[in-house]
């Protein structure tokens, strides 16, 4: 239960340091480009995480 909310905890964060990167930061060109790519990674990588820790049903389909 714990890597769950760590992992949702990320994917959080991940949001809101994308929009904060993107709208606020100030960073323009590879700068932008790298930290864009860095918290996108981290969405990624948490959504991923959270797709294959999730709880898996007893029935049929």
């Amino acid at each position: 239960m714990r890597m769950r909310s760590l992992l949702w905890l990320l994917l959080a964060v991940g949001v809101v340091a994308n929009v904060f990167v993107t709208t606020f930061s100030g960073y323009s060109g590879v700068t932008q480009a790298l930290a864009s790519a860095g918290t996108g990674a981290v969405f990624i990588g948490s959504g991923i995480g959270l797709w294959l820790t999730r709880p898996r049903s007893e029935g049929g389909a």
